[in-house]
């Protein structure tokens, strides 16, 4: 399922596609602990009804840039499960031939202009890559991702105020997980983020990040109004990642179990859930099934990836240098 085909009035289909961003990231994790993927992620778990919901509203010229935690957003753009995982697993048929690892998954032909490892770095991407579909008087938006802690990064603000002073088609969709880091909301902002953004002179709206409809919802809004050429928007998601900052941090996570547990209880893939055992026609065996479908196709594309050839020592310096720039040394290859 891709954003072009996604039907944002399906309870199914909602459903399904947070449900693939849920086991790809369990999945990962586990393949994080046996050893298969080496280094760390940053998972995504608890927070799929943002990118399932901001991914509806979109079509395929449209752009998105991502964040270190970005295993979510590519998939709901449409990346391929198996080309993620063979990216992680350091496999040649990953998105960056298996050299970018978690953090850079990239895909121009699907609209995805890569995660981004540096906080709020994608921001004045989707600013140049909106103001392209401006000049071009093309009907398309760019939606750049981040989290609450990329609001106190100056690349950040700068963003929001040229998106602003050039009336450019771009959404910012900002990821309130609560946490940059270890660090809470109350210890790094004061008041709302969605305020700071209308000071810019954006329209801005906050939404429940951990109910899809919601988020689709308010999304559609923005991104109608920043197709139409009214100007540039800014969604504020009230999320909560389930998960520690990442993989390497589990031990050194400084939230209680109350805490999780109680957001456990607003559990993005359960409220959907409950939307689809209250429609007539469905019931939990349907919903069992479709997990285990879910199921099948992300270890097939982990069986895929693992078949995989990994990169030979002789192309350790490839994909290092552009041909186009000046002086390129001779005898690296691209």
């Amino acid at each position: 399922m891709t954003a072009s085909n996604f039907d944002a009035t399906s309870l199914v289909a909602q459903y399904r596609l947070m449900r693939r961003l849920r086991r790809f990231e369990e999945r990962t994790e586990e393949l994080l602990d046996a050893g298969e993927i080496r280094a760390h992620a940053h998972l995504y778990i608890g927070e799929e009804a943002v990118a399932v919901g901001v991914a509806a509203t979109l079509v395929p010229r449209d752009v998105i840039t991502s964040t270190h935690r970005g295993h979510g957003h590519i998939l709901a753009k449409g990346g391929d499960p198996m080309r993620m995982f063979a990216e992680l697993m350091g496999r040649e048929a990953g998105y960056n031939k298996g050299r970018g690892g978690s953090m850079h998954i990239a895909d121009l032909e699907l609209g995805i202009f890569g995660a981004n490892g540096i906080v709020g770095a994608g921001a004045p991407m989707a600013c140049g890559a909106a103001r392209m579909f401006k000049n071009r008087g093309e009907p398309y938006v760019a939606v750049p991702f981040f989290g609450d802690g990329a609001m106190n990064q100056g690349v950040l603000l700068e963003s929001l105020n040229v998106a602003a002073v050039w009336d450019i088609p771009v959404v910012f969709v900002c990821e309130n997980n609560r946490y940059a880091i270890t660090s809470p909301i109350a210890d790094m902002a004061r008041g709302s983020l969605a305020d700071r953004a209308a000071a810019f002179g954006l329209e801005a709206e906050t939404a429940d990040g951990m109910d899809v409809n919601a988020v689709n919802a308010a999304a559609a809004r923005l991104v109608a109004r920043a197709r139409a050429g009214e100007g540039a928007g800014f969604l504020e998601c009230l999320t909560y990642r389930f998960e520690a900052h990442n993989t390497a941090l589990r031990s050194a996570d400084p939230r209680t179990a109350a805490e999780i547990a109680h957001w456990r209880e607003r559990d993005p893939l359960t409220i959907a859930a409950q939307r689809l055992d209250d429609t007539d026609g469905w019931g939990a065996t349907d919903r069992a099934d479709l997990d285990a479908e879910v199921d099948v196709e992300i270890e097939d594309a982990i069986a895929r990836a693992r078949a995989c050839a990994l990169p030979g020592a002789e192309t350790a310096r490839d994909h290092m240098y552009a041909q186009t720039y000046p002086g390129f040394p001779a005898g690296v290859s691209e």
